[in-house]
């Protein structure tokens, strides 16, 4: 069922519908705290805690509203509101590698399955974690959203509330960066 759909049903019935929004959602909120924090256990925590906040916003919510609302950019910017509370309480995040996979912010797999390139492909990985770790928020939020969860620009725009110019010079300043911080040591090629 598609978003449009789920906003419909949750408008008619909310109390029944809300569990299909959490199947359909939780594994995105998930992985949209676990690139933003960089731990899971804080993931799993800012996940749960976003779905709750979107439950009880939903119940105050008239069902004119519910049946507008673009379900993926709000619980995104739950997600981010969530995870940027957490990160003002606690100690700075670090940010694992393994979901920038699909950004293609990576090195191509080896075909040969060879476990020197294998293990050379992990530390590289490793390297580009602590490099995304180390922009600063406004620049690494916005990479995340963008190359990993594949919003759109319109879609930042709504979930950061910032104009979509400046969410574009904030992607492309943020990869510059991490280009800047990869030249050197040997991942040139993962943030070309």
């Amino acid at each position: 069922m598609d978003d449009t759909e789920l906003a419909e049903r949750l408008a008619r019935d909310l109390d029944g519908t809300f569990e299909a929004l959490v199947r359909a959602h939780v594994d995105r909120c998930h992985a949209i705290a676990l690139r933003v924090l960089g731990n899971p256990h804080d993931a799993e925590e800012v996940a749960q805690d976003a779905l709750v906040r979107a439950y009880r916003a939903l119940e105050g919510w008239p069902p004119e509203r519910i049946r507008e609302v673009r379900l993926r950019p709000w619980l995104a910017t739950i997600v981010v509101n969530q995870c940027r509370n957490r990160v003002r309480r606690h100690a700075p995040p670090t940010t694992p590698l393994a979901p920038l996979v699909e950004a293609g912010l990576e090195p191509p797999a080896d075909p040969s399955g060879d476990p020197a390139g294998l293990a050379a492909r992990a530390a590289g990985r490793d390297q580009l974690a602590s490099l995304l770790a180390g922009l600063p928020e406004r620049y690494r939020v916005p990479v995340v959203l963008r190359h990993v969860d594949d919003l759109s620009y319109a879609e930042l725009a709504e979930v950061l509330g910032r104009p979509e110019g400046t969410l574009k010079a904030q992607v492309h300043r943020g990869l510059a960066l991490l280009r800047a911080a990869a030249a050197g040591t040997g991942l040139e090629e993962m943030t070309a």
